[in-house]
Parts: C-alpha cells; sequence; structure tokens
C-alpha cells in the first residue's frame, strides 16, 4: 500500500510537471525558429512563379520580339541568339555570377565566397524586405533569369551581322565585368549604389540602362549592317513581334511584382503599375506618331508597350498608379522622339533599337522613380528625403552604370572581335545568317 501510493504521488508530481516541460519545448520550438526562420511558402510560391514568368520573357518572348523585327533571313540566327545567349548566362551565374553579384563577402563594388553554389543547401534562406525568408535557391534562380534576360536584350543592337561566335564570347565577358559588378552595386547590401539610397525596385539601371548602352557600344564597334542605312530593312513580321510583346508584357509582371519578393500590398502595387504604366506608353507611342503626321501603327504600339514596362522597372513599386501612368506617357514620347528623330540623325545602326527603348527609357523612369517616389505623387516614400536630393541620387546612379557599361562594353567588344572577327563576311550577311551560320531557314518557301 505503501509502495502504491508512493507511485500514485510520482505520476501526480509528473503529470503536473507536464505543462511546465510542454511549455518548455515550445519556448525551445520558437527561440529555434526566430533564431532561423523558415521560408513562407506562399511566398515561395510566387517566387517560383514569378520566375517562370521571367523566362517567359526570354523564351519565347523576346525571341519572338526580337525575331520578328529582323528580316526573314535572319530570324532563326536572332531567336537562337536569344536562347543560347540566356543559356550561357544560366550556366555563368551558377559558376560565379551569384557569388559575384551577392556572395557572402564583398566591397563596394563586387562579392566573392560562394563559387559554385557551394555554400548554399535546400535549407538556406534569403531575407526579403520584411521579417520574412525564401529559399536561397528560389532567389538564386529568380536573379539568375534577371541576368540572362539583360544579356539577351544587348543582341538587339548587333543582330543580323554578328557571328555567332563572337555573340558568346562578347556575352561571357560582359556579364563578368559588366553586369554581375552593377547588380551589386545596386541591389546588394554594401553595393556603392545601394548605400548611396539609390532607387530601383526591379532593374531600370541593372537592366534596362545596362543592356541599352551595351547595346549601342557593341553595336558601334562591330559596325552597320551591310547596306544601313540607304537599304529598306522592315520587320519580316510584326505579327510575330505582337505575340512577343504579349508575351513580354504578361511576363513582367513576375520581373516587376516579383522583385518585392513576397506576395504583399507592394507586390499588388508594383502589379497595378505594370497594368496602366505599359498601357500608358502604348497609347502615347501612337499618339506621338498621330501629332508627327505618321499613322497609329502596330510597330509603334508595341514599341511603346516595351518603353512603358522599361520605364516603370525601376518605379514599380516606389510610385503611385497614376505617377506610373505620367511616367510611361513621358518616356513613351521621349523614346519615340530618340528612334524616330536622333537615331537616323545620328546614323548609329542600333538594330532593333535596344538603347533607344531600353536604354533611354530606362534613364528616364530611374530619374522620374525620384520623382514619382513622393507621396505628394502617390508614392510611398514618407517624405523624408526631399525630392531633389532623391533625383540627385538617381541621376548619379545613371551616370554610373552609364558609364560602367560603356567602358566595359567596349573591352568585351573589342576582345570578342580580336578572337572572332565580329562579324560575319558581306556575302554571308546578305545571304542571312540563318543560314551562313546555322545551315536553316525559318521558312521554307
Amino acid at each position: 500500500m505503501r509502495i502504491l501510493t508512493k507511485l500514485t504521488a510520482a505520476g501526480i508530481t509528473a503529470f503536473a510537471a507536464a505543462p511546465a516541460w510542454a511549455q518548455e519545448a515550445a519556448e525551445a520550438v520558437a527561440e529555434t525558429a526566430a533564431a532561423d526562420p523558415v521560408p513562407n511558402p506562399g511566398n515561395n510560391a510566387w517566387m517560383m512563379t514569378a520566375t517562370i514568368l521571367v523566362l517567359l520573357m526570354i523564351l519565347p518572348g523576346l525571341a519572338l520580339f526580337y525575331g520578328g523585327l529582323t528580316r526573314t533571313k535572319n530570324m532563326l540566327s536572332t531567336m537562337t541568339q536569344v536562347g543560347a545567349v540566356a543559356a550561357v548566362a544560366m550556366l555563368i551565374w551558377v559558376i560565379y555570377g551569384y557569388s559575384t553579384a551577392f556572395g557572402p563577402e564583398g566591397n563596394a563594388f563586387f562579392s566573392w565566397g560562394n563559387l559554385f553554389l557551394a555554400q548554399t543547401t535546400p535549407d538556406s534562406t534569403a531575407a526579403t524586405f520584411s521579417d520574412e525568408v525564401i529559399s536561397e535557391y528560389v532567389f538564386i534562380s529568380f536573379q539568375m533569369t534577371f541576368a540572362a534576360i539583360t544579356a539577351a536584350l544587348v543582341l538587339g543592337g548587333i543582330v543580323e551581322r554578328t557571328k555567332f561566335a563572337a555573340v558568346m564570347v562578347f556575352t561571357i565577358i560582359w556579364l563578368t565585368i559588366v553586369y554581375f559588378p552593377i547588380a551589386h552595386m545596386v541591389w546588394a547590401g554594401g553595393g556603392y549604389l545601394f548605400e548611396m539610397g539609390a532607387l530601383d525596385f526591379a532593374g531600370g539601371t541593372v537592366v534596362h540602362i545596362n543592356a541599352g548602352v551595351s547595346a549601342l557600344v557593341a553595336a558601334m564597334i562591330f559596325g552597320k549592317r551591310t547596306g544601313y542605312p540607304t537599304e529598306p530593312m522592315p520587320p519580316h513580321s510584326l505579327t510575330m513581334t505582337m505575340i512577343g510583346t504579349g508575351l513580354l508584357w504578361v511576363g513582367w509582371f513576375g520581373f516587376n511584382a516579383g522583385s518585392e519578393l513576397e506576395a504583399d500590398g507592394t507586390a499588388g502595387l508594383a502589379m497595378i503599375n505594370t497594368f496602366v504604366a505599359t498601357a500608358s506608353a502604348g497609347l502615347f507611342w501612337m499618339l506621338a506618331e498621330a501629332v508627327t503626321g505618321r499613322k497609329g501603327s502596330a510597330l509603334g504600339f508595341c514599341s511603346g508597350i516595351i518603353a512603358g514596362l522599361v520605364a516603370v522597372t525601376p518605379a514599380a513599386g516606389n510610385s503611385g498608379p497614376f505617377g506610373a501612368i505620367c511616367l510611361g506617357a513621358i518616356a513613351s514620347i521621349v523614346c519615340f522622339i530618340c528612334v524616330a528623330k536622333l537615331k537616323p540623325k545620328l546614323g548609329y545602326d542600333d538594330s532593333l533599337d535596344a538603347f533607344g527603348i531600353h536604354g533611354i527609357g530606362g534613364i528616364v523612369g530611374a530619374i522620374g522613380t525620384g520623382i514619382v517616389y513622393q507621396p505628394m505623387f502617390g508614392g510611398p516614400g514618407d517624405g523624408s528625403t526631399a525630392m531633389g536630393a532623391q533625383v540627385w541620387v538617381q541621376i548619379v546612379a545613371v551616370a554610373v552604370a552609364i558609364g560602367w557599361a560603356a567602358a566595359g562594353s567596349a573591352i568585351a567588344a573589342f576582345i570578342a572581335k580580336a578572337v572572332t572577327g565580329g562579324r560575319v563576311s558581306e556575302e554571308a550577311e546578305r545571304e542571312g545568317l540563318d543560314l551562313a551560320e546555322h545551315g536553316e531557314r525559318a521558312y521554307n518557301y
């Protein structure tokens, strides 16, 4: 009986202590979770979707957009270059690109320390702009598609005369000395422009100014197409270009809204801005055509759509919807003037207007972001930074991007030209790069 009483008392004591043990266990779990946060499945799922949307922008979006703007004999060559450049960018990103742009060690201009993603595991996380995290592999993949499309955008300045080998050599060098450092300077903690307070929500400087200026520099170094500008070189399929435009606009929601890294209200703001700025720009380009005595054209509408997307990229989460509408309209008109007036006057051969739309539109958007960010224009700024001060920071960021891209692109283009010859022969160019470079035809008639 005495033994039974002792056992009963011990059981009661243990039972009474159980809640305390459970509480201690819960506190331990909470402390572990706080120290090692777990990715939000909803944000992870959204970022995976956004990443695939950016891939949609490249293949098939940009490939069809650029391909339709070229002549029939260069359709496949252009699409192949877009795909191959994106593919090599993805491989380099994993080998050393991510490490150079977002590595654990670094200075104001580049980073290092995670070659071949050796320090990344399925449990690794990447910080967002709040207390949330996402899987680092998802973040790596998302940023990888940015590198891939930026490299592909540069091709708009040099298609229809550049050797495939030259394109590949140029891309490898360009990514290494231009894209990765600029991405680090703008988007990585400790980066020169990041610490300066430059606003670039989704890539006005990193992607569009970078690609547009690089395209212009490469176009000047590789030279004009044979027969330019005396021979007519109209787009062979505006139908393809229109399809590509639609795919780019759809994919751009991953580009812009995805750059918030979370499925939250700011992502929603970036989403609506991507709708309205683009719609405004498409219509204002056609209006500019009408005012200057032309007919509102399908090509103009497509060009305006891209100009609006480019301009709103740095402002996507940094502007109210009305500011985005104004920014899209202004950028569209400025890009139209550059393409229709400035390009013929200066005589450079930017084949598909990569500089005229991405470079100029990126400059307008990046500087304009400093204005539309202000609360008086419906932007999310808290008014702590004066408009003039923010605009000056944006101008500095634009100047740095232009200078770095121009210098690095010149180095990459001269090396590619020295190693491969740069461009195809005049005979191959007149035959078309589809046959001369790849032994294929886009159309069998």
